[in-house]
């Protein structure tokens, strides 16, 4: 049995912090799509599109980091049973 905790045996995750960002932006790109909904109140067309335009480019980066995170965790293993 090994006495150390689990936090010893290395550095850590590195693709905690970038995942938690990306969940982050997914998280408020999300809200700010339900936010800028023009069926519920009309609003100017510019404050709609720009509402529109950063909650897009929040979820499409979110994304992409998450899923930069997601091919790092996953990639290393099968690259390791490969071998």
């Amino acid at each position: 049995m090994n006495p150390k905790p689990y936090e010893h045996d290395g550095a850590g995750d590195p693709t905690a912090l970038p995942a938690a960002l990306g969940l982050g932006m997914l998280a408020v790109g999300g809200w700010l799509l339900t936010t800028a909904r023009p069926w519920q109140k009309p609003g100017h067309a510019l404050t709609l599109g720009l509402g529109w335009t950063a909650s897009g480019a929040l979820l499409v980066c979110g994304l992409a980091l998450l899923a930069r995170c997601v091919r790092t965790v996953h990639g290393s293993a099968a690259d390791s049973s490969d071998r």
